[in-house]
């Protein structure tokens, strides 16, 4: 396939042409909706969180504490079953409190065990286990990092991307934000999840009892070295002290807003925001001192050039869809063909297939939510369920575009047709569960 960039200018290209075809508008027009929808200020936003998101993640994943426990679960994985079992469980766990760090975590777990099987001799199947470590792509969005429930959480969030779509009257009856207690923290995604969190490691265990085991190189990764005697005003930048007290202070500040400020036990404190400053506390208390958390930031900061350079792109083809009338007309569309139950598995299925082409959470909800929430609006359905059904499907077809996984690839030195038959059938069983769910619910 293209690259992600190349796709995003593609579709920006289909999009103007759908529009120029019965829009009244003119091209020059579509293409001033266009450009104007890349620059939205409160979009942009959203951008710089997700890109901090992933950053802080990712910078979490490199402390001691993390790499101390990754040591020690990787002592149990001596065979390919056990390994693809432990690495599968702990990833999709850790992937839902972050998905960077989920991402990282999995990564560097997965080459661990191949390093500790080298060592002691142990015969693995070692592209199972690193599909394994990228299975905790197909949870992020059902957890608390996830793109759709964070920005559904965000007061005035909802009001404000339908802004220009529907009317002031239809506005008023958006709700001003829509909880964590009502996505992620739901029975239906408490239920979908945990048996996610059971059948995919049992799954991987079966495929490792069944698996041959295969033959590997790795690759020696470069370690910048560690300066060990800062001179003069640099010991600040090396203070432990300085570093676990501001740590402190940062999460003494995440409790009182999770604990003290609501007037009553409550998820709504979640918002992209907080995510993100509990994050950074526990990076640098866990880093030890500034310039270990420094160093971890230039490494991580890589990963976030696809948000950096393709999100504008994906707003503007949202704008364009917003000004032209087009989402309304794919809102009716689905209204037409839906009733309650068949709309929360077209849009599971929709989302699918649209991440293939926008591999990025939050790009979609940018280009796929007023869609939703205008239908779901109009249908009178359950919102908060049909943008679960939004997450599934795009943490879905991750299994099957390897975008996020060319970190993982780079750390543990696999291909990604290695790791794709895995996690396709991941993305199956998976698929199964999340279609039941919804059916069920």
């Amino acid at each position: 396939m293209p690259s992600p960039f190349t796709i995003a200018i593609l579709l920006s290209l289909i999009s103007i042409a759908i529009a120029a075809s019965y829009s009244s508008h003119s091209v020059i027009d579509l293409l001033a909706f266009w450009e104007n929808g890349m620059w939205n200020p409160p979009l942009l936003v959203f951008a710089f969180q997700m890109m901090l998101m992933l950053v802080l993640g990712h910078v979490l994943a490199l402390t001691s504490p993390i790499n101390r426990i990754i040591d020690k679960i990787s002592k149990y994985c001596n065979s390919t079953a056990k390994a693809a079992s432990i690495v599968c469980f702990f990833t999709l766990l850790i992937s839902l409190f972050n998905w960077g760090l989920g991402l990282i975590f999995g990564a560097i777990f997965a080459r661990k065990v191949a390093e500790i099987s080298k060592k002691n001799n142990w015969a693995i199947c070692y592209p199972i286990v690193g599909a394994a470590g990228y299975s905790g792509l197909m949870v992020w969005h059902g957890g608390i990092s996830g793109s759709a429930p964070i920005k559904a959480a965000e007061s005035g969030h909802i009001i404000e991307l339908m802004r220009d779509i529907v009317s002031q009257n239809e506005i008023n009856d958006f709700p001003e934000f829509i909880s964590f207690s009502e996505t992620v923290f739901s029975p239906m995604n408490l239920i979908i999840t945990t048996s996610i969190l059971v059948i995919l490691p049992l799954f991987m265990f079966y495929l490792g009892k069944i698996s041959k085991p295969s033959e590997f190189l790795l690759v020696d990764r470069k370690e910048e070295p560690i300066i060990t005697s800062p001179e003069y005003a640099e010991k600040l930048d090396h203070s432990k002290l300085f570093a676990y007290l501001l740590g402190v202070v940062m999460l003494g500040i995440a409790c009182y807003k999770a604990i003290v400020i609501p007037d009553r036990l409550n998820l709504n404190f979640i918002n992209p925001n907080f995510i993100n400053f509990l994050l950074l506390a526990l990076g640098i208390l866990c880093h030890g001192n500034f310039y270990k958390f420094l160093k971890a930031v230039n490494h991580a900061i890589v990963g976030t050039s696809g948000i950096l350079i393709q999100f504008p792109i994906y707003f503007g083809i949202m704008s364009l869809m917003k000004e032209s009338g087009m989402i309304n007309q794919l809102s009716d569309f689905f209204v037409s063909i839906s009733t309650e139950h068949s709309f929360p598995i077209y849009t599971l299925f929709s989302a699918g297939i649209v991440n293939i082409f926008v591999p990025s959470g939050g790009g979609q909800w940018a280009i796929q939510g007023p869609i939703i929430i205008e239908a779901s609006t109009t249908m009178g359905l359950n919102l908060s369920k049909n943008i679960m059904a939004l997450a599934y499907g795009d943490q879905l077809t991750n299994m099957l575009q390897p975008f996020w996984a060319l970190p993982l690839l780079g750390i543990t030195g696999l291909k990604a047709k290695e790791i794709l038959p895995y996690t396709v059938m991941l993305m199956l069983v998976g698929a199964s569960v999340f279609i039941l769910g919804l059916m069920i619910w």
